[in-house]
C-alpha cells in the first residue's frame, strides 16, 4: 500500500501513477486480443465480488489473494513493487560507484563510502556504541536544568530528536520569510494517543514499550539491568507528562490554531524556566527575534517538567533518545531490538529487510539528490518530463471549468480561486537545480558517524536559510521517491519521476482510461485539490495564511466538508476502531476532487468518445479500475491500527470505496443499485469541487 506522510506544512501523498495526458495521450489499443496479455487491471479483478458490494475487493482482490504480505513488510502492494524496482536501480548505482574508486569529495566517492560503511557489519560490531561516547559523556556530565537544555540543543544539531521540536520553514502568514518553528515533540511512541488509549491493542503496545523495549535498549547502551529498569521508568514518566499536553492528530490540522507567532521575549515569558535566547545560540542560530510556536501548552508543560523531574531522570531520557535513534546504525543487538518493537510489535513485520535494502533506504534519505542525479540520467528522459507537465495543464483546465460551474460559490471567491489555481507551480520529474553536497564529509570508517554527519549537514543547511530569500526552486523529495506533495506556502505540486511507473508495464502500452484514473485522478488532481481542501484553502495564491473566501462561501464549504467527515466517521476498520473523519478530511477531499477532475479530463479523450470496450470493459469502467490500481495492496492489522491512530490518510480500501460512493458516474459504470453496500442515497452524496 502506498504511504503518505505529512511533514510541517507539506502535504505528501503517495498516489496513483501518471502515464499520459490529454495533450500527449498514450496510444491505446483498439484490439482486445492485442492488449489482453499486458492489461494492468484485468488480472487483478476478483469476479466473485460484486462491484456494488466492495469495489476495492472487486478491482484488486485476485491480486491480493495471490500475493501475501512478505515477512519483512507491514503492507504489500503496488507501491512496494515500484519501490523494489527502484531499489534494484539504486543498488546498481552504488555497486558501480564502489568499482569506480572515485576521487575524494566527488558524489561517486560519497555514495560508495556510505554504502560500504553500512554494509561493513564486522566493523560495525567491533565499534559497538563507541562512536556515541562523546555524546554519552556530555549527557553523563549534566549537573542542572541548563545542562539538560544545552545537551538537548546539541543533540538537535546532529539530528537526534528530543523535546525541543525545532524546525525551519516559511512563515505561514508571510511565505517570503523563513522562520523558526517550535512544535510539540519528545515522544517515542507514534503519537500522544498511544500513552492514553485504553483499547487492548494499544495497551499491549504501551506495556511492551515501557516494560520491555525501553529497559532492553537502555541495558544495551551500557547500563546494568537494574539501572536500565529504573531509567526506563523515568523515561516513560517524562514522555507521558509531555504527551498529556500534546495535541491530538485532528487538532494539528488547524493552521490558525497552530500558528502562534511571538518574540523571543514573549517565548521566555511563556516558559520562564527556559532561556531561549541562550538555547538558540546553542542551536547555532546566530540571530532570531521571533518564533512561531505551534502548541504553546506543550512548551508550558515542558517548562514544568524540567522542574518536576530530577536531573538523573532527564539524563536517562536523553540517553534513551540518543541510543534509540541511532540503533539502526549500530550493532546487531540494538538494531534487532528496535526492529522487534517498531517493526514487529507496532507494524506486524516478522523479518527485517535484507541489509543492503536498509542501507540503501538510509542513504536515499540522507543523500537522495546525489543518487537522484544519476537516477534520472539513466531512467527518466527529458521527454517524459514534458509529457507529465502537459498532463498538469489538462487537469488544471478541468479544475477551472469545475470552479466556474459551482452553484454554491460566489463569483468573488471563484475569481480568487481561479487565480490561485493559475498560480500553482508544478514541479515534475526532477529539479532544475540540484542541491550541492560538496561540504558533506563521508568516509568508510563508521556507519553511524556517516549518518550523524549527514544529519548535522542537513540541520546546518536548514539553519542557513534564516534571513535569506525563500528558494522556491527547491524540492523536498528526491526524483526516485515514490510519492508526491502539495506545499501550501509555495502553492506548488511536486511530482517526482518515480511516481510515473507501473511495475512490469511500459507507459506507452497503457490505454488512456487507465492512465487518467491511475495518474490524472490520484496524483495530479489529488495534489492540486490539496490547494483547496480544508487546510489548503486557507492559504492564498501567494502561499500566505489569509482569509480570501467570503464568510458565506466559507460556511457553505464547511457544511459540505462536514458531510465527508460524517461519511468517513461511519467506516469501521478494525476491532472497535473507526476512521477519524476529521483528521483524514483533507486527504478525503483531495481523493474525491482528484477523481472527478480526472474523470472530466478523460471525457475529452478519443477513447472515451469512441466508447470501445477493451477486455470486455468500457472506457468508464477502466477509468475507475485504473484509479483502484493505484491503491492495489493490503496491510497487516497492526499497521492498520497504527494508521488509524497516527495517519491523516484513510486506509487504502476506503480511498477507493469512500469517494467512489459519491461519484454518480461510478453508479452508472457498474450498475450499482440501492441495497448494495456501496450505495449512498443521492441526497447524502458529497460534492465539493
Amino acid at each position: 500500500m502506498k504511504k503518505c506522510t505529512k511533514i510541517e506544512l507539506l502535504t505528501y501523498c503517495s498516489l496513483g501513477l501518471m502515464l499520459g495526458t490529454t495533450l500527449t495521450s498514450c496510444n491505446h489499443q483498439n484490439s482486445e486480443a492485442s492488449y489482453a496479455a499486458n492489461d494492468p487491471i484485468i488480472k487483478n479483478i476478483d469476479s466473485t465480488v460484486s462491484p456494488g458490494q466492495d469495489f476495492f475487493k472487486y478491482a484488486n482482490g485476485a491480486w491480493i489473494k495471490k500475493n501475501p504480505i512478505p515477512a519483512a513488510y507491514s503492507s504489500w502492494g503496488i507501491g512496494n513493487l515500484v519501490q523494489e524496482e527502484i531499489r534494484e536501480k539504486l543498488k546498481k548505482i552504488n555497486e558501480d560507484a564502489l568499482k569506480e574508486n572515485a576521487a575524494k569529495g566527488t558524489n561517486s566517492q560519497k555514495i560508495a563510502d556510505f554504502y560500504f560503511s553500512g554494509m561493513d557489519t564486522v566493523g560495525i560490531e567491533k565499534r559497538g556504541i563507541n562512536d556515541l561516547k562523546t555524546e554519552l559523556n556530555l549527557i553523563q556530565q549534566i549537573k542542572d536544568v541548563n545542562g539538560v537544555l544545552d545537551v538537548s540543543a546539541h543533540l538537535t544539531t546532529i539530528g537526534i530528536e528530543n523535546f525541543i521540536g525545532l524546525s525551519i520553514g516559511q512563515d505561514e502568514k508571510n511565505s517570503e520569510m523563513m522562520m523558526l518553528h517550535l512544535s510539540q515533540s519528545g515522544l517515542s511512541l507514534p503519537n500522544r494517543d498511544y500513552y492514553f488509549n485504553t483499547d487492548t491493542r494499544t495497551k499491549t503496545i504501551r506495556n511492551d514499550y515501557a516494560q520491555k523495549h525501553l529497559p532492553a535498549v537502555l541495558k544495551l547502551s551500557g547500563l546494568t539491568e537494574q539501572e536500565a529498569s529504573g531509567a526506563a521508568k523515568k523515561v516513560f514518566a517524562i514522555e507521558t507528562a509531555l504527551a498529556t499536553s500534546s495535541r491530538k492528530l485532528e487538532d494539528l490540522r488547524d493552521p490558525y490554531h497552530n500558528y502562534n507567532k511571538m518574540s523571543i521575549g514573549q517565548l521566555n515569558q511563556l516558559t520562564p524556566g527556559i532561556n531561549w535566547t541562550d538555547i538558540f545560540q546553542k542551536l547555532k542560530i546566530k540571530k532570531a527575534d521571533s518564533v512561531i510556536v505551534g502548541q504553546p501548552e506543550y512548551y508550558q508543560a515542558l517548562n514544568k517538567a524540567l522542574k518536576t523531574f530530577s536531573i538523573d531522570d532527564w539524563k536517562a531520557y536523553l540517553r534513551w533518545n540518543l541510543v534509540s535513534s541511532t540503533s539502526p546504525y549500530l550493532n546487531k543487538d540494538l538494531d534487532k531490538e528496535r526492529f522487534r518493537f517498531y517493526g514487529t510489535v507496532i507494524a506486524g513485520k516478522t523479518a527485517q529487510l535484507p541489509r543492503w535494502k536498509r542501507v540503501l533506504d538510509t542513504e536515499n534519505a540522507l543523500m537522495g539528490e546525489v543518487l537522484g542525479q544519476l537516477f534520472v540520467k539513466a531512467y527518466f528522459p527529458e521527454k517524459s518530463k514534458k509529457r507529465y507537465s502537459d498532463m498538469v495543464t489538462a487537469i488544471r483546465t478541468s479544475y477551472k471549468e469545475h470552479i466556474e460551474k459551482l452553484d454554491w460559490m460566489s463569483s468573488a471567491t471563484k475569481q480568487k480561486a481561479i487565480d490561485k489555481l493559475d498560480k500553482i507551480n508544478p514541479k515534475v520529474g526532477f529539479p532544475d537545480k540540484w542541491k550541492d553536497f560538496s561540504t558533506l564529509n563521508i568516509d568508510r570508517s563508521s556507519y553511524v558517524m556517516n549518518v550523524i554527519r549527514a544529519q548535522a549537514w542537513w540541520y546546518q543547511r536548514e539553519v542557513n536559510k534564516l534571513g535569506k530569500p525563500v528558494d522556491r526552486s527547491e524540492w523536498d523529495m528526491t526524483p526516485q521517491t515514490y510519492n508526491a506533495y502539495y506545499n501550501p506556502s509555495n502553492n506548488e505540486i511536486v511530482l517526482p519521476a518515480a511516481i510515473f511507473s507501473i511495475p512490469g508495464v511500459k507507459d506507452e502500452e497503457v490505454d488512456d482510461a487507465v492512465v487518467y484514473g491511475y495518474g490524472a485522478a490520484s496524483t495530479i488532481g489529488h495534489e492540486i485539490t490539496h490547494g483547496f481542501d480544508d487546510q489548503g484553502r486557507q492559504f492564498d495564491a501567494k502561499g500566505n495564511l489569509k482569509a480570501w473566501w467570503t464568510p458565506l462561501d466559507s460556511a457553505k464549504f464547511t457544511a459540505k466538508a462536514q458531510m465527508l467527515v460524517n461519511q468517513f466517521n461511519s467506516y469501521k476498520v478494525l476491532d472497535s476502531m473507526h476512521v477519524n473523519g476529521k483528521a483524514t478530511l483533507g486527504e478525503n477531499i483531495a481523493d474525491l476532487g482528484g477523481i472527478v477532475l480526472g474523470l472530466d479530463a478523460f471525457k475529452k479523450t478519443a477513447q472515451y468518445k469512441e466508447n470501445k470496450k477493451i477486455n470486455g470493459l468500457t472506457p468508464l469502467q477502466r477509468y475507475f479500475l485504473g484509479y483502484s490500481l493505484g491503491w492495489l495492496g493490503h496491510q497487516r492489522d497492526q499497521q492498520l491500527a497504527s494508521q488509524i491512530l497516527t495517519d491523516v490518510h484513510a486506509p487504502a480500501f476506503l480511498r477507493v470505496n469512500g469517494p467512489f460512493a459519491d461519484v454518480p458516474e461510478f453508479y452508472e459504470a457498474f450498475k450499482v443499485k440501492k441495497g448494495d453496500a456501496m450505495w449512498i442515497d443521492p441526497s447524502k452524496r458529497v460534492k465539493i469541487w
